[in-house]
This record gives structure tokens, C-alpha cells and sequence, in this order.
């Protein structure tokens, strides 16, 4: 069957041409625009050789051109590779490398990395502003497609990268069928939206949930979403109160943020009528003071880059259970499952397994952790939780060892390994300690070499220089050496204490 995502947007721009689809300050893109623009750049891949069925990869951030990209891509036939816009020179290299990308869209505030890392895989790049070298601006003015490349349903569309508990990150495929379905069917049953709807959009657009629940979901609904490249609480509450924001997806530490920022209540939020949250758990006392100041119900939620991501969410027609993660989504089932791969009773805590149209078709060219990860159609999801009887699902635990960090999924062994590449440290640890805004702060435990000498801003700057921002850590502690079980392994949870 021919399905490619990109329909969302070719009959959003026939429906509402004029209609706003993208705003960011005072920039406005109308979805006749963004049509256009996205047929320009799929054809401009044509012209340089880029056939149906490879992978174009997108370093930008919250800007308009990321949209544009996206869609050009999707019209192209082709598969949008996403990057985080932190990664450092190495890890683009690695991420271009392992998606055999054969071109870069990149924006030049993050040309540095994007430059290093592209020429190192030998990637060339089209850059998202600016006037020198290819250019999105050029490739959007060519002449257009008329029509978009006919993808099968179970196609890839987008390949998320995400880290799992061990290794190097892994490339997750989303097919357009999985996609289009988790933002035109499972996000309008959330709660009751339409196309004169605006959503906030701050949740960066590379990451599954700012991408599905607020890009896709509300171009799907034909209605406008609003940028902000990078959140601070001031600018999302004058953007909210700007541009009538009525809908607002964030992660638990912006919810913290607008709610404890000293100026809020000069700031008319009335427009506002709902809210989600995911990416990490909500406290519950932020959620019961948030609904209460601004009278409105945060809707809590979960998901992963392999289901596309919306898995369960708390919905406005059943009981909200606070400090829950809600219900299968329509569509989608899930199980709690025991070591044996049983499914448990209510009440049993086990392991959160999910099947249905959200789960992705694998790992990009890794069979064996796709069949670890994917058993008898079941996709086990690593977390720990718990079904009550009323068919709701509650997280009792995460991932084992990985952390947190305002919403960005940090994993302990990539950050060990680059520790392990100084010469003073023998023995290293990774763990997440807790931290008022964040969530979770990245904490390294260290042994060092006999007669080695290093300090503690010396490992932060030298971490700093080869991770990711929300990646590195910020405290060090020094022991003579770690804590081991019988078999040699480091005992985190002694070090957790």
C-alpha cells in the first residue's frame, strides 16, 4: 500500500493554504508555503543524485527550516535522519556514518561540529541559513515536485537514534505508517483538538515528542505550532500570552521552570487549555500546583523513539491518576511481563512491554539487538512498572542505570567509555544523583592511575570537550578504587549509596 507521511502536509496546504502553519517571532510560514518549499527541496536531492530510499540527515534546531527539511525529505521519497543539535564533531561523525546519511542539512550555529563531523564521514552538507556553500534557502526555491514520491506504508520514514542501556546509540526505524498513525489518530484522541489550535513548540523538534505530538501532530490537524529554539520560562510564557498558545508539550523541568519563575503572574496564560507532559516522571506536587495556578489539567504520558514515541497517556474522558502514565493509547497494547517473558497480573510489577502500530520495524542494521528487543511481537521496553485495575500503568522503576537529565535520555557506559580515554583514570563510574530542576545531574565516580593527579574541572572540561551538553558530567568524585562484586563488576548501587 503507498502511504508516506508527508500526506499530512500536502492536505493540510490543499485544505488551509493560507493558514499559518509555522510561526517563530514575527516569521510566518503558511502551510501553501512550507508545500511548496518542502517540493523544492525534494527536488533539489533529485537533482543531486539522491534516490528514493536514502537517508538525509537534519542538525537544526527550533527554526522553520527544520520543518522544511523534514517535509523535503519525506517528499523526496527519502528517510530523515535527525540529530541532536549538542553532538559533538565525533558523534555526528558516528551518527552519519551508521545511517549511511548522504547529505547534512545543518544550521551554522552548530557549524563547528557539523563541519568536523561531516567531513570526517565524508558528508557533504547544505546549510539551513545563510548564503555561501548549498543552501536549504536555494534547494527550497527550485523548481518543485508535483507530487510526492509514492512510499509503502511500512517504508522508513525517520530513523530516531537512541542510546539503549549499553553500546553506541542505535538507530530506530519509524515507518510512515507508525508515524502517521501516533500523530493523526493517537494525538487528536488525547484530547479534543482541531485546526485553530496552537501548540507551543520548544520540546526540540529532533526528539521523538516535540517531533510526533507537536510538529506532525499539529500539522496533521492543519493547525500552527510556534517556535521557541530555546526554552527559558520568560520567553515561553510571552510567546504563550503572544501568540494565544492554547496547547503546551514539555518535559517535567519546564513545567518546574514556569512555575517557579519570579515574574509569571505578569503573564496572561488564559489562553491555555491543555497540557502534556513526558520524556521523564512529573512530580506530582509540580503537577497539582501547576493545574492549580493556571487551571488547567497536565495530562501525563509515555512513550520511547521506538513507538513512534506515544505509547499511554492519562486522557481527559477517564480518571487522571496522578503520578501515573495512563492507558494504552487507541491502538496500542501493553503487558507487564515477568523475566520468562509472561504476562503478570494487576498489581505484579514486571516489565512494560508494548505491541501494536507505534512500534518500530527494528534497529538500522542491528538484527540481533532487534530481535533481543522485539520478542513474539512484543517490544519490552526495559522499564519497570505496575497495571492497576482500572487497566492503568504506573513506572516503578527506569531503565537500569540510565539517567535522566531535564528530559534527555543520558546513558552511563557512553559517558564511561569516553572517561575510560584519559590517562588518569583506571576505573570509572557513571550515576545520576538528584537535582531540583533537572531531574537528574550526571555524576562520575573515579579512580586514578597510581601516582596520576587530575582535578575535578580538569575531568568536567575534558568530558565537556568530547560529549554532548546534557551529557557530561558535572560532579566528580575520587575514590582509591570502586566497589566491585564477586565477578569484578562495579557495584553502582553502593555508590548510589
Amino acid at each position: 500500500m503507498s502511504l508516506n507521511l508527508g500526506t499530512i502536509l500536502l492536505a493540510s496546504a490543499k485544505s488551509r493554504p493560507d493558514h499559518p502553519a509555522i510561526r517563530l517571532g514575527d516569521r510566518t510560514v503558511s502551510y501553501a508555503e512550507l508545500d511548496r518549499a518542502a517540493r523544492g527541496v525534494a527536488a533539489s536531492l533529485a537533482e543531486h543524485g539522491i534516490e528514493p530510499g536514502a537517508q538525509v540527515a537534519i542538525m537544526v534546531p527550533n527554526v522553520p527550516e527544520f520543518t522544511i527539511a523534514y517535509y523535503g525529505i519525506l517528499y523526496a521519497g527519502c528517510t530523515v535522519v535527525p540529530l541532536n543539535v549538542l553532538l559533538t564533531a565525533p558523534e555526528v561523525t558516528y551518527h552519519l556514518e551508521d545511517s549511511q546519511a548522504a547529505w547534512l542539512v545543518a544550521h551554522p550555529t552548530f557549524a563547528e561540529p557539523a563541519r568536523e563531523g561531516a567531513a570526517a564521514a565524508g558528508v557533504p552538507i547544505a546549510w539551513a541559513d545563510g548564503d555561501e556553500g548549498e543552501t536549504l534557502a536555494a534547494w527550497a526555491a527550485a523548481e518543485p515536485v508535483s507530487a510526492l514520491h509514492p512510499t509503502r506504508a511500512d517504508d522508513t520514514a525517520v530513523i530516531l537514534y537512541t542510546s539503549g542501556t549499553t553500546g553506541k546509540p542505535k538507530g530506530a526505524e519509524l515507518s510512515h505508517a507508525n508515524l502517521l498513525l501516533n500523530c493523526g489518530t493517537v494525538v487528536p484522541k488525547l484530547m479534543p483538538l482541531g485546526p485553530d489550535d496552537v501548540a507551543l513548540a520548544t520540546l526540540p523538534l529532533f526528539h521523538s515528542f516535540g517531533q510526533t505530538v507537536i510538529q506532525n501532530g499539529m500539522i496533521a490537524l492543519g493547525a500552527t505550532f510556534t517556535l521557541l529554539p530555546r526554552f527559558t520560562p520568560e520567553d515561553a510564557l510571552a510567546i504563550i500570552q503572544r501568540d494565544r498558545v492554547t496547547i503546551f508539550a514539555g518535559v517535567p523541568t519546564m513545567y518546574f521552570a514556569i512555575l517557579n519563575h519570579e515574574g509569571a503572574d505578569a503573564f496572561d496564560l488564559s489562553s491555555l487549555r491543555g497540557c502534556f507532559c513526558g520524556g521523564a516522571p512529573m512530580p506530582v506536587e509540580v503537577m497539582k500546583a501547576f493545574d492549580a495556578k493556571y487551571d488547567v489539567e497536565i495530562l501525563e504520558g509515555y512513550g520511547l523513539s521506538e513507538t513512534s514515541p506515544v505509547a499511554s497517556f492519562n486522557a481527559l474522558d477517564r480518571p487522571r491518576k496522578v503520578g501515573s502514565i495512563g492507558y494504552p493509547v487507541w491502538g496500542v497494547e501493553m503487558c507487564i511481563m515477568n523475566e520468562k517473558d509472561e504476562p503478570l497480573p494487576d498489581d505484579e510489577v514486571g516489565e512494560i512491554c508494548i505491541r501494536g502500530h507505534n512500534v518500530m520495524s527494528g534497529y538500522w542494521r542491528k538484527p540481533e539487538a532487534t530481535k533481543e528487543a522485539i520478542r513474539d511481537g512484543w517490544f519490552h521496553s526495559g522499564d519497570i512498572g505496575q497495571r492497576d485495575a482500572d487497566g492503568c500503568y504506573f513506572i516503578v522503576d527506569r531503565k537500569k542505570d540510565m539517567i535522566i537529565r531535564g528530559g534527555f535520555n543520558v546513558y552511563p557506559r557512553e559517558i564511561e567509555e569516553v572517561l575510560y580515554g584519559h590517562e588518569a583514570i583506571v576505573e570509572a563510574a557513571v550515576i545520576g544523583i538528584p537535582h531540583e530542576s533537572h531531574g537528574e545531574e550526571v555524576k562520575a565516580v573515579v579512580a586514578l592511575a597510581a601516582g596520576a593527579s587530575v582535578t575535578e574541572a580538569e575531568i568536567i572540561a575534558w568530558s565537556k570537550e568530547r560529549l554532548a551538553a546534557y551529557k557530561y558530567p558535572r560532579h566528580v568524585e575520587f575514590l582509591s578504587e570502586l566497589p566491585k562484586g564477586p565477578t569484578g563488576k562495579i557495584l553502582k548501587r553502593e555508590l548510589k549509596g
